[in-house]
């Protein structure tokens, strides 16, 4: 299971994982599946759930299934265990002023967002951006707060413990040693895939206008206790520069 984040390359990932010959991904993929956000009806059993989404599916493949709106849904881990039993689960994450720039991006694209970057970034500084539920079923302005993933991980490291692998957009695209553990990680027999480069990775559209460093200095401000407690709940550093600094200069402080 691909459970997240969302905007962090994950339908990349989707596509490696893909292209392996001992996984099967869920299909259709858009809509994502998104089986397990609700209660199961009494027919939908694990023989109708490997019908509905794996019918290509060869013997002997795993079975895969990415949809991102799981990380922030404690509520689906019951769930996926009730009917697949111990799933093993997969999250990518990436620097979270990136994944904000990514979700203004895709949210632009599609229609539902008119401000310009920085507006709309600094307006979610303020607090929590209204959204309308009848046009999408979770807000497309929750610019900031998907990027804070230590509160919505940690259940599922609590309830799944070494059956989550976390891996990062940034790693992951630095050669086919990240994307082997993952493939490793769920059980299938890695072949030689090699990773396309970063611009291929969430890519719609222009680039995006450069962030000013006053906003960018404010956005690390917000997300660094989340970054710290990522780093805890991990044990180990984030590739992002931002939690090193911020935690270097606070180390001085003292």
């Amino acid at each position: 299971m691909v459970i997240g984040a969302q905007r962090c390359g994950t339908t990349w990932l989707h596509r490696q994982l893909e292209a392996q010959p001992g996984i099967a991904m869920a299909r259709p993929t858009r809509p994502e599946p998104k089986v397990f956000l609700d209660d199961l009806g009494p027919h939908q059993d694990r023989a109708w759930y490997v019908r509905t989404w794996f019918a290509h599916a060869r013997p002997g493949q795993v079975l895969g299934e990415k949809s991102t709106s799981y990380l922030e849904r404690p509520d689906a881990i019951d769930r996926i265990r009730s009917l697949l039993g111990p799933a093993r689960i997969v999250v990518q994450l990436r620097d979270p002023v990136e994944r904000a720039v990514s979700n203004w991006r895709f949210s632009t694209d599609s229609g539902l967002e008119q401000r310009p970057l920085e507006d709309a970034l600094a307006a979610n500084l303020a607090g929590p951006l209204p959204w309308d539920p009848a046009r999408t079923s979770v807000s497309p302005y929750a610019y900031l707060e998907r990027g804070c993933y230590a509160a919505a991980l940690k259940p599922w490291l609590t309830a799944c413990g070494d059956l989550v692998h976390v891996q990062f957009l940034e790693e992951a695209l630095d050669g086919p040693a990240g994307l082997a553990a993952t493939v490793e990680h769920v059980g299938a027999a890695p072949s030689s895939v090699t990773p396309p480069t970063r611009d291929r990775v969430n890519a719609s559209g222009a680039p995006p206008p450069a962030l000013d460093p006053t906003l960018t200095s404010a956005l690390r401000e917000y997300f660094h206790d989340s970054d710290r407690q990522l780093e805890l709940l991990l044990g180990r550093e984030l590739p992002w520069a931002g939690t090193r600094l911020l935690g270097a200069r606070e180390d001085r402080a003292r």
